[in-house]
């Protein structure tokens, strides 16, 4: 018999080897799904804006509260006055002063400002639950480029797998149909699946490769080895109750949060437009004190005018109370008031939008993952079906009640249900982090139950 060359590229294999070799030696230096998140956390744009949002609400809302403190201030002045009055026997009078004055006022009523702060502290929920909302969008973008990756390396490992095989077939059509046992129909199908799955291949890994970057660009590392899920693995169970879920989203969802505290904020809105009908009081003082330095010609009846100087300190202190009451601002007010009722009614108007997008959302959720999990078991059977098909589609080809096309049907067969399962299994898991993220109860901590299922 003559030795038949292999259809499977001698370059091909010793890159597949070079591969499994570097990948067995990174594996210690591989990174877990919570390192990532980490790495994450101190690189992402969108998550370091919102933190610094929040961080800077919170200065926002100090100087707010300043309407409610007292306000000081120092004005220092010097001039020179000069007065020239016929009529007077001080016929004329020059004063050059110069001096500071401590003028200090503090709000004792204005229920403007008393909203306005009150607004202030709702805008500070706002902005945590934004970072809460960019933090969870953080957690699910990292896990589902992570399994992306994951789901890139299986599937490029079965069509490595299947290639392998269907080159096997091939060769093995050849031997048969040198000795005559088969025809050259045979040789043909392999040959025409083989090229396919070769193309098969070098579209896997490119998409490996696309996978790859984007994983490398969200955490801001090059070259990430992601640690494979564990073959026996067991995926985490859901609470069954999508009611529970529901609850959840209501009471802790950003989303909903945020349309709730601008309700809230509409509301104050309104009161606040209300309250410009309302006076205002505030405690005033000052306290100031001047250098004076005057000259003084004094028409003294008889000949040439007195002329007198004087110089000295002189000191002015007050303290009242300041009412200012709103008479008439040109139907302003009024206009106000109708304009932030509106604005009200919109905000609640978005508040139950908010609710119910929310509640379907994590209603579609809690179903999408209910049927992952069923069908991760569904293929979980199906994949041993397969093997055994194949099993025995090999042996009815080898005993000669079987053609060639069947085993390459029934290879395929259990190439497509080993991807999908594999896809499957990593989509429960994203999902699972997704339905969590739609009722809003999503935190870092339950990256920890995700990272126990990877390999050590």
């Amino acid at each position: 018999m003559a030795l038949l060359k292999s259809p499977f590229p001698l370059t091909r294999w010793v890159c597949l080897v070079a591969i499994g070799l570097a990948g067995t030696a990174a594996d210690a230096s591989a990174q877990s799904l919570k390192d990532l998140y980490e790495a994450a956390r101190g690189y992402d744009a969108v998550y370091l804006a919102a933190r610094a949002q929040t961080e800077s609400a919170q200065y926002r809302v100090e100087q707010v509260h300043a309407l409610r403190r007292p306000s000081v201030g120092v004005t220092v002045s010097a001039g020179r006055q000069v007065s020239n009055n016929p009529a007077s026997t001080a016929r004329y009078t020059a004063a050059n002063s110069v001096g500071p004055t401590l003028q200090g006022q503090q709000s004792l009523f204005n229920r403007q400002n008393d909203k306005t702060i009150q607004q202030a502290d709702l805008s500070l929920d706002v902005a945590r639950a934004q970072l809460r909302a960019a933090e969870q969008d953080l957690i699910v973008q990292v896990s589902q480029a992570y399994f992306d990756v994951l789901a890139a390396r299986d599937t490029l490992a079965a069509l490595q797998a299947n290639q392998k095989a269907i080159s096997e077939q091939l060769a093995s059509a050849k031997r048969n149909f040198e000795v005559g046992t088969a025809t050259i129909t045979d040789t043909r199908e392999a040959q025409a699946r083989y090229d396919l799955s070769t193309a098969q291949v070098l579209a896997a890994e490119n998409d490996l490769r696309v996978k790859q970057a984007a994983l490398d660009q969200r955490v801001g590392r090059p070259a990430v080895d992601p640690r494979p899920l564990a073959v026996s693995a067991t995926l985490p169970q859901q609470p069954l109750d999508v009611e529970r879920w529901l609850r959840d989203a209501e009471a802790e969802s950003p989303t909903v949060q945020q349309a709730r505290v601008a309700y809230e904020v509409a509301k104050l809105e309104t009161e606040k437009a209300r309250a410009g009908h309302l006076p205002t009081v505030a405690l005033t003082g000052s306290y100031g004190k001047a250098r004076i330095d005057a000259d003084t010609r004094i028409d003294s009846g008889v000949g040439q005018p007195i002329q007198r100087s004087a110089e000295g300190t002189r000191t002015d202190a007050s303290i009242g109370l300041a009412l200012t009451v709103p008479l008439y601002q040109g139907g302003a007010i009024q206009n106000r008031v109708k304009e932030t009722v509106q604005l009200e009614e919109k905000a609640r108007d978005d508040f139950d939008n908010a609710r119910r997008s929310v509640a379907l959302a994590t209603r579609q959720a809690f179903l999408g993952v209910q049927s992952l999990r069923a069908q991760v078991s569904a293929y979980e059977a199906a994949e041993a079906s397969s093997k055994l098909a194949l099993e025995a589609t090999q042996l009815g080809y080898r005993v000669g009640v079987r053609v060639n096309l069947d085993v390459l049907n029934a290879q395929a067969q259990l190439t497509t249900t080993q991807q999908t399962l594999a896809k499957a299994r990593y989509d429960t898991l994203v999902n699972g982090l997704k339905l969590r993220q739609a009722a809003g109860v999503l935190m870092p901590a339950d990256i920890d139950a995700v990272n126990a299922l990877l390999v050590p």
